[in-house]
């Protein structure tokens, strides 16, 4: 019983090792098959079962098998590329899918795009599924295309490590020439003068036109070319109902108010607005609408009136001069000062911009200048701006005094000519001081008696010294106040320091450095002179970075910011374009704390009846 036991075991050791050696050989040839011939695993269970497997031969299959197969398994996987339709218009945008059916990490190559296309945005996926046990795992790359061109084009093969997609063929066919006002969306530019002059207000006013519903509107911030602009939003955005050849339009328009620098043309690069457009119950890929360009001369500052040769440049649409008094200006006791309030609302023109007034003196009265005030305000007709200046005066001695009238000359921007806005003079009466007391009168001295001689000349002697004492004592204050004068004042004329440039030049001068350190790749110098133009700009809550400057100005400009940001910061090494950052710091506008708090470019919905 003990022998037949001992007999069995080394036959039951040899058939389970046969077993085990079986069930790998089964594994791998449904790993390889299932790899390279796409068979089933019922038709491989029978494949394997039909295969016999005996005990004396089964490690020579084995090591053929592996051979043969392991080339299969070690295949890469396959690079697969599709795109969500064939048939593009020439502005519209189509989205190309790269996907491989395992987890990589070599990020595709797809430079031979950007021969025939624009590539837009760029987002990846991976997935991981299990069914049965079975682990796979896949990766997507997805970018958003649009044609350079008509006709049917290839899209080309995009590269993964070794492995490479089929090349796509797609149909790209001419956009819709429907005519404004028969387009289902269309968008137009104007501008109210295509002349104009150095540092005069352009409105710049675009409108989208909408007769169907859309997703994800975007409209961008203008772009512009040619000499240094700087751009301001003219209010807030509007929306309205418009009726055209009898089609009912969502409008939406933004008003932006031009500050040209300098002389010149300005190209102002068509309004682009993209969109999904809901058509028919389905919605197409984004579409591109843009305007047509505009192009506006900028003439030099022509030369002051001959009435006023000092005259400063100030151009502007409208200006008028206010002023108020703090009390009745009619009588004033001498040595109490009064405040005179004079203001320069200007429509059209910034308010750093506005002149200094500075009022004539007049005899026996004395100024004393204050702080201005300054505020800006954007309406439909542009940017309305606001100095108020303030004047403390008081009167030195009783008698009429002539206030002389105020006068500014500035530029007419619509008549193209050289105006004047005044305020008339007026006459103060200055009142003796209510605080001086009356003298005394002197009383009379006794006349001395004839037998009092010695006494007398006693008394004059005393007087006399007494007199010297206070002449004396008036000669050292009067030399104590002359020593004060003379210290307090300046040392020369020559010393004073020159007045400050106004902001406006500051920040241009600022813009003009970082532009030129653009164009350089240098960007510290961009940083410093950003940051320095930004607490000229925000000097109640200076930025502390150039990323804190990105989410106060508009598209381009805050996007090559965040781009730098991210160059500098960011992990491994990135690139940015110093061409594109100088190109969007000569056109961009700054946002208001509601703008800059909300995303950008956001568009009120349309479902139009």
């Amino acid at each position: 019983m003990v022998d037949s036991n001992l007999r069995k075991r080394p036959q039951a050791t040899r058939y389970g090792a046969a077993t085990m050696l079986k069930m790998l050989m089964q594994s791998l040839i449904h790993c390889a098959f299932s790899h390279r011939f796409a068979l089933s695993r019922p038709r491989l269970r029978q494949f394997s079962q039909a295969t016999p497997v005996s005990d004396g031969w089964h490690k020579t299959f084995a090591a053929c098998l592996l051979a043969f197969l392991l080339p299969a398994i070690s295949v890469q996987a396959a690079v697969i590329a599709s795109v969500d339709r064939a048939n593009v218009e020439l502005n519209e945008s189509f989205t190309l899918k790269i996907t491989v059916d395992t987890a990589i990490d070599v990020e595709p190559d797809a430079t031979d795009l950007e021969a025939d296309f624009f590539v837009g945005t760029r987002s990846q996926l991976s997935n991981t599924t299990i069914v049965n046990g079975q682990i796979s795992r896949s990766r997507t790359w997805t970018y958003v295309l649009m044609a350079k061109r008509e006709g049917d084009i290839l899209i080309p093969p995009v590269r993964i490590g070794t492995e490479q997609s089929e090349p796509v063929p797609i149909r790209v066919t001419p956009p819709s020439t429907t005519l404004p006002g028969e387009a289902d969306i269309f968008v137009t530019t104007e501008v109210d003068h295509t002349e104009s002059f150095v540092q005069a207000q352009v409105l710049y006013r675009v409108k989208v036109y909408r007769a169907v519903a859309t997703r994800q509107p975007r409209l961008s911030e203008p772009s512009m070319g040619g000499v240094e602009v700087l751009i301001e939003s003219a209010g807030e955005e509007r929306s309205y109902e418009s009726i055209l050849n009898g089609k009912a339009y969502n409008v939406v328009e933004r008003v932006y108010a031009l500050f040209p620098q300098e002389s010149g043309n300005i190209s102002i690069a068509p309004a682009r607005f993209e969109a999904r457009v809901l058509r028919d119950g389905r919605i197409t890929g984004r579409k591109i609408f843009e305007s047509d360009a505009i192009e506006v001369t900028v003439n030099p500052i022509p030369p002051p009136p001959a009435d006023y040769p000092d005259a400063a440049w100030f151009p502007a649409k409208s200006v008028t001069l206010a002023e108020d008094w703090s009390r009745e200006p009619g009588s004033l006791p001498a040595g109490e000062p009064i405040t005179r309030h004079i203001t320069v609302t200007a429509l059209g023109q910034l308010s750093t911009q506005i002149p200094v007034i500075e009022p004539a003196s007049a005899d026996n009265i004395k100024l004393y200048p204050d702080k201005p005030e300054f505020r800006d305000t954007a309406e439909a007709s542009g940017i309305r701006a606001v100095r108020r200046d303030q004047y403390a005066m008081i009167g030195l001695s009783a008698g009429n005094v002539t206030v002389p009238a105020v006068e500014l000359p500035w530029w007419n921007i619509d008549a193209a000519e050289w105006q004047v806005a005044s305020l008339p003079g007026s006459t103060l009466t200055i009142l003796p001081s209510a605080t001086a007391a009356p003298l005394p009168a002197p009383e009379p001295l006794e006349e001395p008696e004839a037998d009092a001689k010695p006494a007398s000349e006693i008394q004059l002697v005393y007087v006399d010294f007494w007199r010297y004492v206070s002449a004396g004592l008036a000669g050292i204050w009067l030399m104590t106040i002359i020593a004060w004068w003379w210290s307090r004042r300046p040392t020369s004329s020559e010393s004073k320091e020159p007045e400050a440039p106004p902001i406006h030049k500051q920040q241009a001068k600022f813009l003009k450095a970082a532009r030129k350190a653009a164009v350089s790749g240098d960007a510290a110098a961009i940083k410093s002179n950003l940051l320095a133009w930004g607490r000229l700009q925000w000097p109640e809550n200076t930025p502390r970075s150039v990323g804190d400057i990105a989410k106060r100005v508009s598209l381009p400009l805050s996007t090559q910011l965040e781009t730098l940001c991210s160059a500098s910061y960011g992990p491994g090494e990135r690139s940015w374009s110093g061409d594109e950052l100088a190109s969007s710091l000569r056109s961009f506008s700054v946002l208001s704390e509601k703008e800059a708090e909300k995303p950008a470019d956001v568009l009120p919905p349309l479902s139009p009846a």
